[in-house]
């Protein structure tokens, strides 16, 4: 069991880091020196305002980050060009970034009013960038949806306003499947 003293984990999020140079696909060893066992982890993010880091095999604390102002309500481990990011919602309004291996805090996004309860990497890239997915999205108990840029925290880059005064508690991108029709139609999202 992952304890430690007064850490009651609200959300949390998982990831495993395979080495890719492992030719013999035991994945028993990872190419990240701090992860020891067999590269699960598990992110954490907790009610004590602080995000950590697990090792699953070992059940040890490896990282610990301090910040945020009020409780954690939702934190994400970044994928393709951003594995070593850390993405995460909390009480105090405000949407931040977190880089791994240095530990520290790499951005605030603040613009939401009330609580950010979930937060998400999306698919989306800015023009002019990289072909990495360069955006995130928030959503809040001000009933909002924030995309932000991750290259910059001064705006969001759009905002979405909820129809009613719920909130916004959970929110999931899904590609969706391209279909090819005949004869030179053109092509349709269904």
């Amino acid at each position: 069991m992952l304890k430690h003293q007064n850490h009651y984990m609200f959300s949390m999020d998982m990831k495993i880091f395979n080495n890719k140079n492992d030719n013999n696909n035991n994945n028993k060893m990872n190419n990240i020196g701090v992860i020891g066992g067999n590269g699960y982890t598990i992110c954490s993010g907790s009610l004590d305002k602080t995000i950590r880091i697990w090792d699953i095999e070992t059940t040890k604390q490896f990282n610990l980050f301090k910040g945020h102002d009020r409780y954690l309500t939702s934190v994400k481990y970044g994928s393709n060009g951003l594995v070593n990011i850390i993405l995460s919602g909390s009480y105090d309004n405000s949407v931040r970034l977190w880089d791994i291996r240095s530990g520290g805090q790499i951005q605030v996004f603040n613009g939401h009013i009330y609580a950010v309860y979930t937060v998400e990497y999306s698919p989306f890239v800015i023009k002019n960038s990289s072909d990495n997915s360069n955006v995130i999205c928030s959503g809040s108990d001000d009933n909002t949806i924030r995309f932000w840029d991750i290259r910059s925290n001064k705006n969001e880059l759009y905002n979405i306003e909820g129809d009613e005064d719920d909130g916004i508690i959970c929110l999931k991108f899904i590609v969706l499947k391209k279909k090819e029709k005949t004869k030179n139609i053109t092509k349709t999202l269904f």
